[in-house]
């Protein structure tokens, strides 16, 4: 019988535990923290838990012009302490629900760490096994994953504190709401932190190193994101670099590279992640990290030791939990003599959880403008949309590509309230194959946001046309 040890029990690891369990295999997973790892106790779930909470404020905001009178946003009270606690609750409950599924499965669950050991002869690899509580053991195992995530980066002049000045794993902590918020960071992780505490009242300044919020995504939806952000308030510091922040006692101080100095009550350090690879004795066993701390993977999750593979956020190919998971799986189906298919980042869907969310599948706008895809494009903005008239939604787009001979859709963009559900029939078009003629002939929900999927398809057809 195979044995199979996974080092880290989020996405990666659990989904990997259960493929190679329904295989045959005998499983250790060794989880310091709990099942479901970081992502379900600490980032991922917890965040969008939070979120969760801002979106019901969000619901009471501007309601008057539909005839809803409420008082207002004012008229809102909302508990930090409870709202945390919620989060923390459910986290942990997630985290038994996923502990009792793998126990079910017949996975064995080691509370503690682990790393490689001595290189050992035969087909069989060493691992070095430190429980929470008792002695360190070793496990000897045909396979052996590598799933141990990524942790918040630090930097040296913004050390958090849990008090003042916190990362994204403790903002939890606070039994009171921020009076005034500094994120310093505008990729997704911020500009997420920073739309949900916007939107429960809390005055926000975003520190941007770039000229735009979340670099890396599509400008245009990045841009009519911003846009939404400083039209409630937010205050967004573009081209601004924070040298330092400092804890003074009842707020901080976040000092910028061109003298400038933002005060306010607390600062959110949202500036990366770094890969959880040290200790676990990589580099001695001959297998390859490279400068950023990294595990170097192939699209079937292996490295470049038979036998060790690895996944998620400590293989640095895309910080997604629904990535993390299929690179587990595809990781033990292969290791374990099933046919595979390696990964293919251009269908995976993403999203970030702002309001409004921006989701993206496929080609983007850069790929286009590049000239590095050949493509056609569409922007169908919501506003003519009536489903989204009725909902007083002004803010948002459809985005789509297409091959410009063939109409094959190849990738898209939607800005728009729940955009993580709407992405699902563009996502499925790219997996697919499917042509904007196809797509264009779909009968949609009238009225409906996905409406305007078709709606720019069928634009989008007529270019193909003509």
């Amino acid at each position: 019988m195979s044995r199979i040890v996974i080092i880290g029990g989020g996405p990666a690891g659990y989904e990997a535990a259960l493929v190679a369990t329904q295989l045959g295999a005998e499983v250790t997973v060794v989880e310091a923290s709990g099942a479901g790892g970081a992502c379900v106790l600490s980032d991922c779930v917890p965040s969008k838990t939070f979120i969760a909470s801002s979106e019901v404020v969000t619901a009471h905001r501007n309601t008057e012009s539909m005839g809803v009178f409420s008082g207002g946003q004012q008229a809102l009270t909302v508990d930090a302490g409870i709202v945390n606690a919620r989060v923390r609750s459910l986290a942990q409950a997630q985290s038994r629900d996923i502990h009792t599924k793998l126990v079910k499965a017949g996975v064995q669950m080691v509370a503690g760490t682990a790393r490689l050991g001595e290189d050992t002869l035969g087909h069989t690899h060493r691992v070095r096994v430190a429980p929470a509580e008792g002695a360190s053991y070793d496990l000897d195992a045909t396979t052996v994953l590598v799933a141990t995530g990524a942790t918040p980066r630090v930097l040296a002049s913004a050390a958090p504190d849990g008090e003042r000045i916190l990362n994204w794993r403790q903002v939890y902590d606070l039994e009171q709401l921020p009076e005034h918020l500094v994120v310093v960071g505008s990729g997704v992780t911020g500009a997420e932190f920073a739309s949900a505490y916007l939107a429960i009242g809390v005055p926000v300044t975003l520190v941007s190193s770039r000229d735009r919020v979340m670099p890396h995504e599509d400008a245009d939806a990045a841009m009519a994101i911003e846009k939404v952000f400083r039209d409630r308030g937010m205050t967004i510091l573009n081209n601004s670099r924070a040298d330092a922040v400092r804890h003074t006692g009842d707020g901080v101080e976040v000092s910028l590279a061109d003298g400038r100095v933002v005060t306010a009550s607390h600062a959110l350090m949202a500036v990366g992640s770094i890969p959880n690879t040290t200790g676990l004795g990589l580099p001695e066993y001959g297998v390859e990290v490279n400068d950023w701390g990294y595990v170097t993977v192939d699209r079937v999750s292996r490295t470049n030791v038979p036998g060790i593979y690895a996944a998620g956020d400590c293989t640095g190919v895309l910080p997604l939990a629904s990535v993390a998971a299929m690179q587990g799986r595809i990781a033990m189906w292969h290791a374990l003599g099933e046919a595979v298919q390696p990964l293919r980042l251009r269908t995976v869907a993403s999203n970030v959880f702002t309001d409004p969310e921006l989701a993206t599948v496929g080609v983007s706008q850069n790929d286009v403008e590049s000239g590095k895809v050949p493509a056609r494009a569409v922007m169908l903005g919501l506003d003519g949309n009536p489903r989204a008239k009725m909902s007083d939604v002004a803010d948002g787009f459809v985005k789509l590509f297409c091959r410009p001979a063939t109409g094959q859709i190849i990738g898209g963009v939607v800005v728009a309230p729940r955009a993580s559900e709407l992405i699902l029939p563009i996502t499925m078009a790219v997996e697919n194959g499917l042509t904007v003629n196809q797509l264009a002939h779909t009968i949609t929900i009238y009225p409906s946001m996905s409406g305007s999927i078709t709606e720019a398809a069928r634009q989008l057809m007529r270019h193909v046309v003509d």
